[in-house]
């Protein structure tokens, strides 16, 4: 072999992060998932993943301030594990049973929204989530999106930005308080994506309710 010029990015993560973005093939008995093939499902998928450590490089690297808040931590490591889990074959199965099926009713899902609710604040995972409503994975990906048209995360999202929205209002700007900071508290560690999601949201942007300027 001869390496005449480059870069090589090395990514890790613990293997554990993998079962906090999936489920394994033994629902009542998780085993440990585990990747099947070292070449990827799909160049579509490859791409995917090499997209997503682009991301999370350029969000993150040279930015030990935001590394530090739990939250961007917790959200960094299972965005990559879910690309991964995207990209490589394993163990990891996606969709609802006939049995996640029939746990997906609404009880399920006021558990996990109280939970997140009370929560929000916390690096808290799907698999978490999905212990404390007594239901798989599956069954509560499933429960979220046949009731609420979203997914667990995508909830989570929502409660965070709000609470990043409530954190604009009142910081006080003589502390020299930003947008990136409160962003990163809650879990948005890339700028331009927080943006987007609170215009959409709020209708404008985030410097502007840290302003208190409603033009």
């Amino acid at each position: 072999m001869r390496w005449n010029s480059g870069t090589i990015q090395a990514v890790t993560f613990p293997f554990p992060l993998l079962d906090n973005v999936a489920a394994s093939a033994e629902t009542y008995r998780p085993e440990p998932i585990r990747f099947t093939d070292v070449c990827t499902t799909t160049p579509k998928a490859a791409r995917h993943l090499a997209a997503t450590i682009d991301y999370l490089a350029a969000g993150l690297r040279g930015r030990p301030e935001v590394m530090a808040e739990p939250l961007v931590t917790g959200a960094a490591g299972r965005l990559l594990a879910a690309a991964a889990l995207t990209a490589f074959p394993s163990t990891a199965l996606v969709e609802p049973t006939i049995e996640d099926r029939h746990d997906a009713h609404p009880a399920t899902l006021r558990r996990a929204i109280a939970f997140i609710d009370d929560h929000a604040h916390l690096d808290i995972s799907v698999a978490e989530i999905a212990a404390v409503a007594h239901v798989t994975i599956r069954a509560l990906q499933y429960a979220f999106r046949k009731h609420r048209g979203t997914t667990p995360l995508g909830y989570l999202r929502q409660v965070r930005l709000q609470q990043a929205h409530h954190d604009l209002l009142i910081a006080d700007t003589d502390d020299r308080a930003t947008v990136t900071d409160i962003a990163a508290r809650w879990g948005f560690f890339h700028p331009g994506r927080f943006a987007h999601y609170y215009r959409v949201t709020h209708g404008c942007p985030p410097y502007r309710t840290l302003r208190r300027d409603g033009r």
